[in-house]
C-alpha cells in the first residue's frame, strides 16, 4: 500500500483531490483529469463526474485494501474486488444506470493507464457490468409542449416569467439541452433578423440550429424586460441576482408548469428536446437532418425516435380503430 496524499504533499496535478489514494495513483487521476480538460475538451459536468467516480473508488479501495491505493495496487486488482466495490454501490441504493456510468468513468481511467504504460486493470474489463434496459423517449404532446413554453404558473416578476419561457422555446423551438441554452452569449442571442444559432454541445462540439421567429421574439422580450445589462461575452439568460442562471431554476419552472397543466413527472426540461425531435419525425423530417439538429454523434442515437413515433401510432390505431376497439 501507498502512503495517502497529505497536505504536504506535492504532486503535480493537483493530486490533493483524491485523499483516499497513494500519492502516485492520486498523481496519475489527477493528471488524466486535466488532460481530459486541457486535450479532450471535456466538459465541466464530465469532468466532475470522473473525478466523482474515482474519490469513490479510491476510498473503496482503500477500506477494502487495508490502506490508501498505489498505483501497483490499482493494477492488481482482481474481478472479486470490482464486484465487491459493485455490491458495495448497490447496497447504497445506487441503480443500475448510475452504476454503469461509474464504471465507465473507472474503466476509461485505466485505459488511460495502460496507454501511458502505467499498468493495466484487466479487472476492470473482466467484470460483467449490469444490464439496462433502454427506455424509450417520453416526449409531450404539441398541444402541451407549447403550453409548457407560455410559462404563467408562477407569480413571479415579469421578466422573470420571460426569461423561462425563451428558455424553454429554446428547448422546443430549437431542440436545445438546457446546458445548451444557457452557454449562449449575449452577444449571440438569437433575434431580430439572426435565424441560425452556433451551439457548443457535448465534447465542446459546435453545430448550427435554425431558430424560428416565435423563439427569436420570446427571447426579444425577454431581454426587453430584463433589468440587468450584461457584456456581450457575458451570459445570455442571467438569474435573480444577476448572475449566470442555474439550470435548476429552469427545472423548478418546469416543475410548477407540471402541476398546472397536469402533466407526467416525465415532462422535464430534455423532454421538450425529445418532443422536438419526435414532432419532427411525425412531420416527415428525416433522420439525418434531425441528428444534424439534435447534434447525435452517431445515427443509431437518433434512430431511437423512429420507435417513439411508431409507439404513438400504435397507440392511435389502439384507441382509434374499430378491430382494435373490439
Amino acid at each position: 500500500m501507498a502512503e495517502p496524499v497529505t497536505s504536504t504533499d506535492s504532486q503535480a496535478g493537483g493530486s490533493l483531490s483524491f485523499p483516499g489514494a497513494g500519492a502516485d495513483l492520486a498523481a496519475e487521476a489527477s493528471s488524466w483529469l486535466a488532460y481530459l480538460t486541457t486535450q479532450r475538451r471535456a466538459s465541466l459536468h464530465t469532468v466532475s463526474a470522473y473525478r466523482r467516480d474515482l474519490t469513490q473508488f479510491f476510498a473503496f479501495l482503500s477500506e477494502h485494501l487495508g490502506g490508501p491505493p498505489s498505483l501497483e495496487d490499482f493494477s492488481s486488482l482482481l474481478p472479486a474486488d470490482v464486484r465487491s466495490f459493485m455490491a458495495r454501490r448497490r447496497n447504497e441504493g445506487l441503480e443500475s444506470r448510475s452504476l454503469l456510468r461509474s464504471l465507465a468513468g473507472i474503466r476509461s481511467f485505466a485505459r488511460h493507464l495502460e496507454r501511458n504504460g502505467k499498468g493495466k486493470a484487466s479487472a476492470l474489463t473482466a467484470v460483467r457490468t449490469p444490464k439496462i434496459a433502454r427506455s424509450l423517449p417520453k416526449p409531450l404532446t404539441a398541444s402541451a409542449a407549447l403550453d409548457v413554453t407560455k410559462v404563467t404558473s408562477h407569480s413571479g416578476e415579469p421578466w422573470i416569467m420571460a426569461r423561462d419561457a425563451a428558455v424553454l422555446c429554446l428547448l422546443y423551438g430549437a431542440g436545445l439541452r438546457i446546458s445548451e441554452a444557457l452557454a449562449i452569449k449575449r452577444g449571440d442571442a438569437p433575434i431580430g433578423k439572426v435565424d441560425m444559432l452556433t451551439v457548443v454541445g457535448k465534447g465542446q462540439k459546435m453545430r448550427s440550429v435554425p431558430v424560428i421567429a416565435t423563439v427569436r421574439e420570446a427571447v426579444q422580450h425577454y431581454l426587453d424586460l430584463c433589468p440587468y445589462v450584461v457584456s456581450a461575452e457575458g451570459p445570455l439568460f442571467v438569474g435573480a441576482k444577476g448572475g449566470p442562471l442555474s439550470p435548476r431554476i429552469i427545472q423548478l419552472a418546469m416543475e410548477r408548469m407540471r402541476g398546472a397543466l397536469g402533466l407526467p413527472e416525465s415532462a422535464t426540461p430534455h423532454a421538450l428536446r425529445h418532443s422536438f425531435a419526435t414532432h419532427l419525425l411525425a412531420g416527415g423530417g428525416d433522420l439525418r437532418s434531425i441528428q444534424e439538429l439534435l447534434g447525435h454523434a452517431s445515427l443509431a442515437t437518433t434512430q431511437i425516435y423512429t420507435a417513439v413515433d411508431s409507439t404513438r401510432l400504435l397507440d392511435a390505431w389502439q384507441s382509434a380503430h374499430p378491430r382494435a376497439r373490439r
